[in-house]
């Protein structure tokens, strides 16, 4: 059974919501039990070693001072179990220590609370009143967090998205990279309303934000800016495959900025702009056989149907026939790289999916932020969002493609100097 004194919540009832007791109850025995798990696991990890006399060397000691712990249904009062190595004093480098995953000895606040002080931000909440908003959705004791408080943590968020931006990438490589344009819905202080977003995939087949800055979508020169900053910062190597809609003006810019790079279109974007040319009527029937294009299994079965569907609707329908025929070469890019990837490759999903919280969250207030301000509110949000992003399929065909390794319809194309000899008919 867990011990009931390692998390005691404080003040119980100060929520009126019976469901949020409810949930606070159950969040406090996980919290015990894990508490405990974790303590009784590094104990059993070191129950083999002995004192000189026999005894265990690493046993329970206690617990550390009660302090608070703010999460996201109200402060919680934590006492954490202490850990003592019997055969080592307190400043022999050898002791063996007990460092906590679970709560870390200078945690003071959840990660629910780190992501949700950002989004106040970007719903343009002033500091002064963050102690308001944060009693109203996480009780009264919540009022703790002064201005004075959030004004420090603030300053440690536009500090850390400095150093982000002029960390150095010369030992980095990307193999693919997505870019996009986000509008969010948070005013800024001028007319670049966009934020530039350029995620990479690693040679390990990992996520990460690349760069991102404010401009305009459509802008060659913010991208260009946004590129050659990279470029100056040490990413010399160009990506083997760069995926993003329509947008003119980061094409432009990639193009002279990594001119050898593959170029694929999403076909998310892409499926959006032809169906916008056709009548409600014909998307459905238009929309299966895009779908055609892009899930063949072959090249050459998606450039068939890449013929039907255009000899099928230019007749009746020329701008949507030219609007997906003009970009037929970075439409099927992907089937020149691993199978595993394609369905990682088709769309600019991954930068998508991370800010279609970021935006959500977000409103039009009638103040504005400071572009810097902004910037640094959107990091901290990507930068916790960054953290559950999944590994690529198939990661281990990555090496390949910066070894020169080429692809034909998803599959690895062997030189013929090294295929096996064909055995000769008796």
């Amino acid at each position: 059974m867990p011990n009931d004194n390692v998390v005691r919540l404080i003040q119980p009832g100060a929520f009126d919501d019976q469901l949020t007791e409810v949930l606070r109850s159950g969040a406090r025995a996980l919290l015990a039990q894990a508490v405990e798990a974790e303590v009784a696991g590094f104990l059993a990890k070191h129950a083999d070693l002995k004192t000189e006399d026999g005894r265990a060397r690493v046993v329970r000691h206690g617990h550390l001072p009660e302090r608070e712990v703010m999460t996201g249904i109200g402060p919680v009062a934590v006492r954490q179990p202490r850990v003592r190595d019997r055969a080592a004093g307190a400043d022999d480098p050898g002791r063996i220590r007990f460092s906590p995953a679970i709560l870390p000895p200078y945690m003071r606040r959840s990660k629910s609370i780190e992501t949700l002080l950002p989004i106040l931000y970007l719903k343009g909440i002033s500091t002064g009143d963050f102690s308001e908003a944060l009693a109203a959705l996480l009780g009264k004791e919540a009022a703790g967090l002064s201005a004075s408080a959030i004004g420090r943590l603030k300053d440690g968020w536009l500090d850390e998205h400095a150093a982000w931006q002029h960390r150095d990438l010369s030992a980095r490589r990307y193999v693919y990279m997505w870019a996009d344009g986000i509008h969010l819905e948070a005013r800024l202080e001028d007319e670049k309303q966009c934020i530039l977003v350029i995620i990479g995939a690693t040679p390990e087949g990992r996520k990460e934000l690349v760069g991102f800055t404010d401009g305009a979508r459509e802008s060659a020169h913010d991208w260009r800016e946004l590129l050659l900053d990279l470029k100056r910062r040490g990413l010399d190597q160009s990506p083997e495959l760069m995926i993003a809609d329509g947008a003119l003006g980061f094409w432009k810019a990639a193009g002279e900025v990594w001119p050898k790079a593959a170029e694929q279109r999403c076909w998310v974007h892409k499926t959006a702009n032809v169906l916008a040319k056709l009548p409600k009527s014909q998307q459905p029937k238009a929309k299966r056989a895009l779908q055609e294009i892009w899930m063949a299994e072959t090249k050459a079965a998606a450039e068939a149907a890449f013929d039907a569907f255009v000899e099928s609707y230019a007749l009746k329908y020329e701008k949507a026939a030219d609007c997906l025929d003009k970009d037929r070469d970075a439409l099927l890019a992907f089937y020149d790289f691993p199978a595993e990837h394609w369905k990682h490759l088709r769309t600019t999903n991954p930068i998508e999916s991370t800010f279609a919280t970021v935006r959500h969250r977000t409103i039009r207030s009638k103040g504005c932020l400071s572009n810097k301000t902004a910037l640094a509110m959107v990091f901290k949000l990507v930068e916790g969002a960054q953290k559950s992003w999944r590994r690529l399929d198939g990661h281990n065909q990555l090496p390949k493609l910066i070894l020169g390794v080429k692809f034909a319809d998803g599959l690895e194309v062997v030189p013929k100097s090294t295929r096996q000899p064909e055995t000769a008919a008796a």
